[in-house]
């Protein structure tokens, strides 16, 4: 058993916010049915390089545990049986501009009508309603007009983005949690509803301290690249090796540990850098000195004389060496599975463990349209009606 078993799921999603979301529910066992454009697909297949094979690589780290059904949705016959499916399903998730489905037929009214009990989430980048709902959004667009480009980055350089897609995989992740909500919902009520979620919303949300600190004041807190805004030292150093540690002093008590691991113990109580407080009004000097004692030791040894005074560090990881952790592999975090054209996938893991209905890696990222025979003869077409839908691109 998985958590989801029995929950089936209609996904009208494409790129990475829905995919995310639809990954998620896969994992733990939901039957999800992959609805993707005949001939081209998700967009993402064509997202590279690299690819492996004919598949790019950004595909297959987010479609695993789905089925592929093509269907030309704005072809009377693929609406017929997008309704077909929609009358026993349990969540429809799409991430169109707001208003296509209702021009396909196919809105959250017109399969309530036919199964009230769906749960119908629609994830788009501004939301279906207000002064930018019919923008298009990428997440490069949304990290700057959510703010998050403007609170990361170097003080003296320009707006960063962060190095993945967060506010995609954000509002993937709201999605799954509004969806599991829902079907509590649903199963305490017998209640179907509708979801809005948009990436804004979900950039947004993710603010918290740094909103309430411009709450606070009314003044919009500023880019500090690795260090922490109210806590010092908690940063990024560089060592002697040309490689990074980041370190996190986040009471007086560690900052007494942190003094004996750096064999300091002058600093514990020297009036500039006794408390946090000092310390982040002397953030300059207190840097540049740690930065220099930094400089003078490669990362592993710091890291070990620290983690000895059991103060919060660790280097700063390029992938290849997160996927040779120890820590990552002892969790599961770095998996292969089977794929029919490719021999075998590398996967990143499932980071819920249940314990009694933990998730799993049971299908490969789908070939396109690679059940579309499976799924259309449980709906009770025939061979025949299936070749007949594909001579006319109806699939």
């Amino acid at each position: 058993m998985k958590a989801l078993d029995g929950i089936r799921v209609l996904d009208l999603t494409r790129a990475l916010a829905g995919p995310f979301c639809t990954l998620m529910l896969g994992d733990n066992g939901a039957d999800v049915i992959k609805v993707e454009i005949p001939g081209s697909g998700d967009d993402t297949r064509k997202w590279g390089p690299p690819f492996i094979g004919e598949e790019s690589a950004y595909y297959l780290s987010i479609n695993r545990n789905k089925r592929s059904l093509t269907l030309n949705l704005q072809d009377a016959q693929a609406q017929e049986v997008f309704m077909k499916l929609a009358q026993d399903i349990d969540v429809v998730v799409e991430n169109f501009t707001p208003g296509v489905m209702g021009r396909f037929g196919l809105d959250y009214d017109a399969v309530k009508a036919v199964n009230p009990k769906v749960v119908y989430c629609s994830i788009s980048g501004f939301g279906q309603d207000g002064p930018y709902r019919n923008r298009p959004a990428y997440d490069q667009i949304m990290q700057g007009v959510g703010g998050l480009m403007s609170i990361t980055g170097e003080p003296d350089g320009e707006p960063q983005k962060i190095g993945i897609a967060v506010t995609d995989i954000g509002a993937g992740m709201w999605s799954a949690f509004a969806i599991m909500a829902a079907l509590n919902h649903r199963g305490k009520t017998g209640e179907g509803q509708y979801i809005d979620i948009s990436m804004l919303d979900a950039q947004v949300a993710w603010l918290t301290y740094q909103a309430a600190f411009f709450f606070a004041n009314g003044e919009a807190p500023k880019r500090m690249g690795a260090a922490h805004p109210t806590l010092v030292p908690y940063q990024a150093f560089m060592c002697k090796d040309g490689k990074y540690i980041n370190v996190a002093v986040g009471s007086e008590r560690i900052w007494e540990r942190f003094c004996q691991g750096m064999e300091r113990e002058d600093l514990k109580d020297h009036p500039d850098y006794a408390t946090n407080s000092v310390r982040v009004n002397n953030r300059g000097a207190m840097v540049s000195m740690l930065q220099e004692i930094f400089l003078t030791r490669p990362v592993a040894e710091w890291v070990k004389d620290l983690q000895a005074a059991n103060v919060p560090c660790g280097p700063i990881n390029d992938l290849a060496d997160v996927f040779a952790d120890p820590q990552v592999l002892a969790r599961n975090m770095y998996l292969e599975m089977a794929h029919p054209t490719l021999g075998s996938i590398k996967q990143t893991g499932l980071p819920i463990k249940f314990s009694l209905t933990p998730g799993g890696l049971d299908r490969h990222p789908p070939l396109l349209g690679e059940h579309n025979q499976e799924i259309l003869k449980s709906l009770g077409y025939s061979e025949a009606d299936v070749q007949s839908l594909m001579a006319q691109s109806v699939i």
